[in-house]
């Protein structure tokens, strides 16, 4: 049971979930992570989200008892919506750094001046920095995509001795 999907489907936050339940929030984020739920956090859910308790476990013994070829058993919303979702944290990662890069290299040029004004080091800092930023965000925008999925593919594909 996507335990994510039916909160947000209701319109809920972790934190109403989890006064609902009496779980944590903590609890509620470990298992919309994928961490599995003990049987009465499974019961609390249940009864919130009003669905038997014996179709949630027949649902988790289906991907336990998944393919092992390592065929997964995610429908393609499923694995849209998880691509969504490393998209946006890629974009997260991408303006805390940014943000990061703002607030520390006027620091630096600060320091830089009122130590040594004769010669201006920080502009080092700030060209090596704002390069790695750069190529931050061409991998976060997918810019060129040189690495995708196809990419990763193939490599599986190439590493397991198969033929595409």
């Amino acid at each position: 049971m996507n335990v994510r999907k039916l909160r947000l489907q209701r319109g809920w936050s972790q934190e109403q979930l989890a006064e609902m339940t009496d779980l944590s929030i903590r609890t509620i984020q470990r298992i919309e992570r994928g961490q599995v739920p003990s049987l009465e956090s499974r019961k609390a859910l249940a009864a919130v989200f009003d669905i038997d308790l014996s179709e949630w476990q027949i649902e988790d013994d289906t991907v336990v008892r998944s393919d092992p070829q390592n065929q997964s058993a995610e429908t393609p919303t499923d694995l849209e919506e998880r691509a969504a979702i490393e998209y946006v944290r890629d974009l997260k990662a991408f303006y805390s750094n940014v943000c990061v890069y703002l607030a520390v290299i006027p620091f630096l040029f600060f320091i830089n001046l009122t130590t040594s004004p004769g010669y201006i080091w920080a502009w080092w800092p700030a060209l090596g920095w704002g390069v790695g930023l750069a190529i931050h965000g061409i991998n976060a925008f997918e810019v060129f995509n040189l690495f995708g999925p196809k990419w990763e593919r193939k490599q599986v594909e190439k590493r397991l001795g198969r033929k595409l």
